[in-house]
């Protein structure tokens, strides 16, 4: 019986190659058409519905799944990293890849993608623009440092990037006017991109205040090392945290161990680095602040924990949740990831190596503040479309 037309769709720049394949028959239709969603929408209704497309994530986004879910065909978008592909293929071709797609979405052998909605997408951006300059700025500042350093010129004090220390910058001199000015040069750009810098972040701690992750920034918050940036970034970068599991969010992010195992053998190796590499950076980050001596919440944690508490209280009495569960299970994560760290520098454990262990389980604390919060939403999504 006729279940679905499968159409495969090798989107570029500024062509798309679509191969529809009719599962009964084993007929395929091929096309080239403009890079055009309401080219390959059109192309697409000439068959006979129910209809199912996919083509691969890359650097087109998701403007062409969003059309075309939005006129109503169901299209997804596939892993390109876990596209399966016959070693003994050489062949490279749109159309090869067109069929390949449409094959494989008809066997059920691909892997969705979460296609993040324009404001979702719009957060993450913003979020990704912060990153890009942060490191433009630390390349910048090292550019001075290594001006100087390449001269003998040593700064005193151990801080850096501090206001004595950027007038001081100021007062070196070279004989050749050349070096002065590629000097001055850099040093104006490094204050320059730590000025950009501010203001994104500014931003960011504006949108974080009022957008729909607030309650899961809020929470994040809650947990050493995770001020309002690196919330914000991990709450847009995950976006869904009902997706997974305390277990499962670890390998989303690539922080568990490869693995190399045959017959007997069992090998792990160093981590996988799968998923969002700006997440599993901030969760890094993180995890170094959990070496600090900590014996009782500081002052920004004290504020915090009082700012989560009355707005999940009030969550708490129209989605059914305990409220001060997301206070007790951030003190019980700072405490018990401190108390790893001793244990890790107990047993001299390379720094690196136990500094990725801890980012594994502070995600799933991330995990543990997060999910609870969307699943209420959900939940009341629910009972508001029921009602």
């Amino acid at each position: 019986m006729f279940q679905h037309t499968f159409i495969g769709l090798d989107v570029h720049a500024v062509s798309v190659v679509g191969c529809a394949l009719n599962p009964d028959t084993g007929e395929l239709v091929r096309m080239q058409m403009d890079s055009d969603p309401a080219v390959v929408l059109d192309w697409v209704r000439r068959f006979e519905p129910p209809v199912k497309a996919v083509y691969e994530s890359g650097p087109t986004g998701y403007v062409l799944a969003r059309f075309l879910r939005e006129a109503g065909v169901d299209c997804v978008v596939a892993a390109s990293s876990k596209l399966l592909r016959a070693p003994g293929d050489k062949i490279k071709t749109d159309k090869r890849d067109a069929r390949l797609l449409a094959e494989m979405l008809a066997l059920g052998q691909v892997t969705e993608v979460r296609v993040p909605t324009r404001e979702q997408e719009d957060l993450r951006d913003l979020s990704r623009l912060r990153a890009t300059a942060a490191k433009n700025l630390a390349h910048a500042r090292q550019h001075v440092n290594a001006i100087l350093l390449r001269h003998g010129i040593r700064y005193p004090k151990e801080t850096k990037w501090t206001q004595e220390h950027q007038a001081w910058l100021h007062r070196q001199r070279f004989d050749s006017p050349v070096l002065q000015f590629t000097y001055e040069d850099n040093v104006e750009q490094a204050e320059l991109l730590a000025a950009h810098l501010k203001r994104i972040d500014q931003r960011i701690a504006a949108v974080a205040r009022d957008c729909r992750y607030t309650p899961v920034i809020d929470a994040l918050m809650c947990l050493r090392g995770i001020q309002v940036t690196t919330g914000f970034g991990l709450a847009v970068e995950i976006g869904d945290w009902t997706r997974f599991t305390g277990a499962t969010i670890g390998s989303y992010v690539g922080l568990v161990p490869s693995e190399q195992s045959s017959g007997q053998s069992r090998h792990q190796g160093p981590i996988t680095k799968a998923g969002s590499r700006y997440a599993r950076k901030l969760l890094v980050e993180a995890a170094w602040q959990h070496r600090r001596p900590y014996a009782r919440p500081g002052l920004r944690l004290l504020r915090q924990l009082d700012l989560v508490g009355p707005a999940t209280r009030i969550r708490a009495e129209q989605l059914d949740l305990v409220g001060p569960a997301t206070r007790i299970r951030a003190l019980e994560g700072n405490h018990r990831l401190h108390h790893k760290w001793e244990v890790f520098d107990a047993r001299t454990k390379r720094s690196v190596t136990a500094n990725t262990a801890i980012a594994r389980e502070l995600a799933g604390w991330c995990w543990s503040l997060a999910a609870p919060l969307q699943q209420g939403e959900h939940g009341q999504g629910e009972r508001m479309n029921a009602a």
